[in-house]
């Protein structure tokens, strides 16, 4: 029965793609918008410039592809874990639609057609972003859409500068190396999030209901599952001359009494390192680590970004507290990271670098623990639309006690991964 809904939804899907090209434009370039390319590195914001003309409503249809080959080993101090070797993961793909609906209106849909969790394709989420008014009236309120933008959707937050260098699924071009960070703050949540750029300036206010899951169930009478999310970011991007750019940054997420946060826990999709340190086949998402706050979570990231010709750093300094549910008091948790690249050859084709990246603080066990990566690593553009990486990675964990599946855990070896994005 399942497999007969999937091929009616799919050929539903077709008829509408078809129907809408019949009546609308395929284009490669949309306004506001950031390139799922290699021109797409280092975007952060969608810019509040374009060049692009609006001519009707235009269809992009893009999407990317990634296969790694794995050749890790791991330990711990004794609870039974997987016996692993070198081997190709599960590839993964993903389907994305973006619709210049109108001038100054675009809207985005990504769909994981295979990731690591689900044996089906299903929407990761999608938004609407409003950079004019014109919908309303010709240059309505231009004078302030100059510099505003408004997104609502069930989407990607923006909370810190590492999720816009991230490995998404199947969208990997972005991460210069194959992990993203142990603390992966990464969640889909529904909301609404308001932009002012100008000069410079950088400023962001969003609310969510901070679900991740969607649903009217109440836990007790007349109490919400979760409560209200507040987002933030302020900081300032600027190219100081042609071959300095800088960028300072500092986002904050906080909820209130909650069933549940996900912004730990929120990719469905999963590691990219698989079967790391886990003894449960249905475990995808270690060997990130997820603090497993659960009431009133308040974190907030620091990031600079410096390049300078070649030469790029990107840092991170977070800072995370709440409490589970059967704790009485906060505890806190930071994570600390640094990225030094090296891009060369002809429009940076070729790129070598490395990131070092720390946690520390006190688990919900009462464990008081340090996680420690390295990874080294480079990449090659053969297109502007395919890259193939290389990188070694170690990982190392000490404070979890006994019992743990971390107890004296580390793992280490090589990855190989190439994505096709377009």
């Amino acid at each position: 029965m399942k497999n007969i809904i999937i091929k009616i939804s799919l050929l539903i899907f077709s008829i509408a793609l078809v129907t809408i090209s019949a009546e609308a434009q395929f284009a490669r370039d949309l306004q506001y918008f950031r390139a799922p390319d290699k021109t797409g590195i280092n975007v952060f914001e969608t810019p509040k410039s374009t060049d692009v003309e609006f001519d009707g409503v235009n269809v992009r249809i893009g999407g990317s592809n990634t296969l790694q080959f794995q050749a890790l080993d791991h330990s711990n101090g004794g609870v039974p874990i997987f016996d692993i070797g070198p081997n190709f993961n599960l590839a993964t793909s993903n389907l994305d639609i973006d619709v210049q609906l109108h001038r100054g209106l675009r809207m985005h849909l990504r769909t994981y057609l295979s990731s690591r969790h689900h044996a089906q394709p299903y929407v990761k989420g999608g938004y609407m972003q409003v950079d004019r008014l014109d919908f309303i009236q010709e240059d309505f309120l231009s004078d302030i859409m100059d510099y505003v933008t408004i997104k609502v959707g069930h989407m990607e937050i923006n909370y810190g500068d590492a999720h816009f260098r991230r490995s998404d699924n199947a969208q990997t071009i972005f991460n210069p190396f194959v992990g993203n960070y142990i603390m992966d703050a990464f969640t889909t949540e529904v909301g609404g999030e308001i932009y002012y750029q100008r000069n410079g300036f950088i400023g962001m206010i969003g609310i969510t209901n901070g679900k991740l899951n969607q649903s009217v169930r109440l836990v007790a009478e007349d109490q919400l599952e979760t409560h209200v999310s507040l987002v933030g970011k302020i900081g300032f991007d600027r190219q100081i001359d042609e071959d300095l750019r800088v960028r300072l940054t500092g986002s904050v997420y906080h909820t209130g009494q909650s069933n549940r946060t996900y912004l730990y826990a929120g990719d469905r999709a999963g590691a990219r390192y698989y079967n790391i340190l886990t003894e449960n086949p249905g475990e995808f998402r270690t060997p990130r680590f997820d603090p497993a706050f659960s009431n009133e979570l308040t974190a907030f990231m620091i990031n600079p970004f410096i390049k300078y010709r070649g030469i790029e750093f990107f840092g991170l300094y977070e800072n995370a507290s709440g409490k589970a549910q059967a704790e009485n008091d906060r505890r806190t948790v930071q994570q600390f990271g640094g990225e030094l690249l090296y891009r060369f050859g002809n429009d940076e084709r070729f790129y070598v670098g490395s990131r070092i990246n720390h946690v520390t603080g006190e688990t919900n066990q009462g464990d008081d623990i340090d996680i420690t990566r390295l990874n080294i690593g480079g990449g090659w553009f053969l297109t502007k639309n395919v890259l193939a990486k290389v990188e070694y990675v170690n990982q190392t964990y000490s404070g979890f006690n006994a019992n743990s599946i971390f107890n004296d855990a580390e793992f280490s070896g090589f990855m190989l991964e190439a994505v096709i994005s377009f």
